[in-house]
């Protein structure tokens, strides 16, 4: 078995075996973390393949003063964020010619996919947790699903997002706050 220090240096050497084996042991954490801020399948895979380039491109970059999973996350973690501010930019373009005639009426959507880290008889509920953690300012959500769905400390959280614990910390107050009072609408509208 190579350890992780070798296995950087071959890919660094651009070793093809390398590549494959950090794909692998990696795609899994790379795609649910995506999956987790995005929440759209066909875009995780997609976005999951997009930071393996970028891996496979940037390995040079990689100094080694963080461990290579943080360095990872904190490439998956741009990139699906940079993909959701896309994505607003489309959706208001989409908005402004709505605006002027040519668009639907756009209706509450739950999202339909499935996270590996709920069981399927959470199904419903987390549906509804997503669509609130969706609800979330990017760097909120960013953090809730490092912390929450990965299982990041808010050690790792910070250093993934380049910030202090501090700002950590009030990242996942104010996301805690606002996933409450989001949940607590949402049951008010829907159960009473």
């Amino acid at each position: 078995m190579i350890n992780e220090t070798e296995l950087i240096e071959q890919l660094k050497r651009g070793d093809d075996t390398a590549f494959r084996t950090i794909v692998e042991q990696w795609q899994d954490m790379v795609y649910n973390t995506i999956l987790g801020i995005v929440q759209n399948e066909t875009e995780a895979e997609d976005l999951a393949q997009d930071v393996f380039i970028k891996v496979f491109e940037k390995i040079g970059t990689f100094k080694g003063d963080s461990k290579f999973s943080t360095w990872l996350y904190r490439i998956a973690t741009t990139t699906a964020l940079d993909h959701l501010r896309s994505r607003k930019r489309k959706k208001r373009s989409g908005f402004l010619q709505s605006l002027s005639g040519s668009g639907g009426e756009e209706k509450e959507q739950i999202p339909d996919f499935h996270h590996p880290g709920v069981s399927l008889d959470n199904k419903e509920r987390a549906a509804v947790l997503f669509k609130a953690i969706d609800e979330l300012p990017d760097n909120q959500k960013a953090a809730y699903t490092l912390h929450k769905l990965e299982g990041l400390s808010y050690r790792d959280v910070s250093e993934v997002l380049n910030t202090s614990v501090s700002a950590v910390e009030s990242l996942m107050s104010r996301a805690n706050q606002n996933l409450r009072k989001q949940l607590e609408e949402y049951y008010n509208k829907h159960y009473r």
